[in-house]
């Protein structure tokens, strides 16, 4: 199982990254251009359409959350308008705006933005919109959203997430057991165990998910959980290492 490289806490940081480019480059149709250009080779009409995105720029992003929303939901709105949407709701979004971004988790174009604008809102409807998504998405934008789930710390996404681990898609088991190490329950280190058990490619989730119990006080379940990576001798050694180490600390 080997997670995306594209894949920082949660984020696509290469679809993100897309936004940025955004900001200052778009054609007639407003739609991202893919040319890559250096400043010194920009020509005055680059440099129009560079002034022109940053307008438009700024304008969304001094909108309110009720027409950010908006912009979402409506068939006219440009890409590059939905991007700065979502981008703009990462900051100022709240429980109104999680059902028009969970609309576009399923969007190959605008999954990743949809979820980088719902991860920073402090409400549990944003939980539950992902864990439904777990059984609705395949592929990146499944791996996307069990990120998102890693990075919020959904304690009730454990059972759901565990059903992952055992995914064809490689990728996607590889995000299931790093989410699992970082929501780090005792049921999410039960799963995890099992795993183990058939498969060493979940070790380095074992071990930050029995870390984290440990500094939570959950000396039992961490403990298990070090005796198992323990249990398995062609580990490498830095790993058995830090296991015997944390073994010796939940012991005292």
């Amino acid at each position: 199982m080997e997670a995306s490289s594209n894949l920082i806490g949660g984020v696509d940081v290469q679809a993100h990254a897309e936004v940025q480019v955004a900001e200052w480059r778009m054609d007639r149709n407003s739609v991202f251009c893919c040319r890559h250009e250096t400043i010194e080779g920009m020509t005055m009409a680059d440099n129009r359409e560079k002034t022109v995105g940053q307008e438009k720029a700024e304008k969304i992003m001094a909108l309110d959350e009720k027409r950010l929303i908006k912009i979402l939901k409506s068939s006219k709105s440009t890409p590059f308008a939905r991007a700065k949407a979502c981008q703009r709701l990462a900051v100022i979004g709240t429980k109104q705006a999680v059902s028009a971004l969970s609309a576009l988790l399923a969007d190959p174009k605008f999954g990743h933005y949809a979820r980088f604008a719902l991860e920073p809102i402090p409400d549990a409807s944003v939980d539950d919109t992902l864990r439904r998504a777990l059984g609705q998405l395949k592929g990146r934008l499944l791996v996307g959203v069990i990120n998102s789930i890693a990075q919020r710390r959904d304690l009730k996404a454990a059972e759901p997430l565990a059903r992952l681990l055992d995914d064809p898609d490689a990728e996607v088991a590889a995000a299931a057991a790093a989410a699992l190490g970082r929501i780090a329950t005792p049921e999410s280190a039960e799963e995890l165990a099992k795993v183990l058990d058939y498969t060493k490619s979940v070790a380095g989730s074992c071990l930050e998910c029995a870390e984290r119990l440990l500094s939570q006080g959950a000396r039992e379940p961490a403990l298990a959980l070090y005796e198992a990576l323990l249990s398995r001798s062609d580990l490498p050694e830095s790993v058995r290492t830090m296991a015997a180490s944390g073994r010796e600390t939940a012991r005292s």
